[in-house]
């Protein structure tokens, strides 16, 4: 998987982390509350993704979610 994330997916990833972990020091309903809101994005931008790649006949790829069955 982080093959795929390339050098700067994982710098990106290893900021995010960091970057609510500094939040969760000081307040950590905050902190949880980014942490919803993060990985609400990222199903949403995965359904998007899921369902375009299906338009076009290539559902596979994404390992399921979204798509047009």
């Amino acid at each position: 998987m982080f093959g795929k994330l390339g050098l700067k997916g994982i710098v990106g990833v290893l900021l995010l982390l960091g970057g609510i972990g500094v939040v969760a020091y000081e307040n950590p309903v905050i902190a949880a509350g980014i942490g919803l809101v993060v990985v609400g994005f990222v199903l949403t931008a995965w359904g998007l993704v899921s369902g375009l790649l299906s338009s076009f006949g290539m559902g596979g790829m994404m390992g399921g979610g979204g798509g047009f069955d």
